[in-house]
């Protein structure tokens, strides 16, 4: 049983290393600079999908609220990119509004360490701080979804309306330099296209991680049964508001990467439509998959690409469709309908077991015989 598990282990560590070395080496030599750019970004866009996967597929909690998350990480990225100017100018837009003095919270983000560390810590601290808020007097299901999305709405708003401290409606626009190199330049973007399939890897592997063992077995299990967990002498809130903040953190990451490839970042990457949009591609993949968020992430924004350029007026039916018929007829995502194909590579843990059927799970039984021994 445990060799086949790690064969099974090593096929997978076989297939993701082959498919990135295959995305960074083959890739680029196929695609033009727009495309592979383009590319860049939906990669970018699987990052967060895997951190949805986390917090959704195999905690049970549906945020509608990840483009915060998203936006403060692509932000923090952008005031780095936007103080590349010289000694004792200001980014340009604050000219516009009469600004003469840099504000103070920007200060920090000349220094690219500082700016790096925000784009992690920001997310993850508000994520935790507002699930610790949440959690704590149980507020979950559609509940928790309706405080996500209002908070969505309370960061748009905020971000849209300060025009003095970053350019409002139009956001962070035009990066020319980091460290002294263009940063439109297409090899430049070759590199950040390589590190966002790197953190994808890395992200991957992370989320497969947490998701292995007891760690992830607490998470499906709170996911189906969360008073059995409490009941069980674990306390959920500490673990959803930990899921949570990593899975902010990682959103952030995302949000850093699509920022660098795309050229800028605005308060629309904060609005509802965003965050549905990456439920939307989580349950195209399939929940609890994680190769299932990445896969409905790059899907659904090529197939909105092609739509987009052949039917530029009615595309978003044709998305509204494809949603309408993966909830139809493919309730469990693509993916979750290969499972039901039994292909080992895309296994996910079941359900949490009942109590009487752990007395036969090879699990308990070894480490009852260990501890007789």
């Amino acid at each position: 049983m445990r060799r086949k598990g790690r064969r099974l282990i090593l096929i997978e560590i076989g297939v993701v290393v082959a498919i990135a070395l295959i995305l960074i080496l083959v890739i680029p030599v196929i695609l033009s600079s727009f495309r592979l750019n383009l590319l860049g970004r939906f990669l970018s866009l699987a990052i967060v999908a895997l951190g949805i996967d986390l917090i959704w597929g195999y905690t049970g909690l549906l945020s509608l609220g990840h483009g915060i998350f998203f936006g403060l990480g692509g932000y923090a990225i952008a005031m780095h990119l936007k103080l590349q100017v010289p000694q004792g100018e200001l980014p340009d837009f604050m000219g516009l509004y009469g600004v003469t003095q840099l504000p103070w919270f920007w200060q920090p983000f000349y220094s690219f360490p500082v700016a790096i560390a925000a784009v992690v810590i920001i997310p993850a601290v508000l994520a935790g701080l507002l699930g610790y808020l949440v959690f704590r007097n149980r507020i979950k299901g559609v509940y928790f979804s309706i405080l996500t999305q209002a908070a969505t709405i309370v960061f748009f708003n905020f971000f849209n309306g300060q025009q003095k401290l970053f350019n409002g409606t139009n956001g962070l626009i035009d990066f020319t330099t980091l460290f002294g190199i263009t940063v439109s330049d297409s090899k430049t973007q070759f590199i950040f296209y390589s590190l966002t399939v790197l953190f994808l890897v890395i992200t991957y592997c992370l989320c497969r991680w947490l998701t292995s063992g007891r760690f992830g077995w607490l998470l499906i299990a709170i996911r189906d049964d969360e008073s059995r967990v409490r009941f069980s002498g674990y306390d959920p809130t500490d673990f959803k508001v930990l899921v949570f903040a990593i899975s902010g953190a990682i959103a952030g990451i995302a949000g850093a990467f699509y920022t660098l490839q795309s050229g800028s970042v605005s308060p629309r990457v904060m609005d509802i439509a965003f965050s549905i949009e990456m439920v939307i591609w989580v349950a195209v993949g399939g929940r609890a998959t994680l190769i299932g968020a990445i896969l409905g992430a790059l899907l659904v924004n090529y197939a909105r690409t092609f739509l987009s350029e052949q039917f530029p007026e009615i595309w978003l039916f044709f998305e509204g469709g494809l949603f309408l018929i993966i909830v139809t007829v493919l309730p469990d995502g693509i993916v979750g309908w290969l499972l039901h194909q039994k292909i080992p590579l895309f296994q996910r843990p079941s359900q949490i077991t009942t109590y009487p059927s752990l007395e036969q799970d090879p699990e308990v039984q070894h480490e009852r015989e260990n501890i007789e021994n």
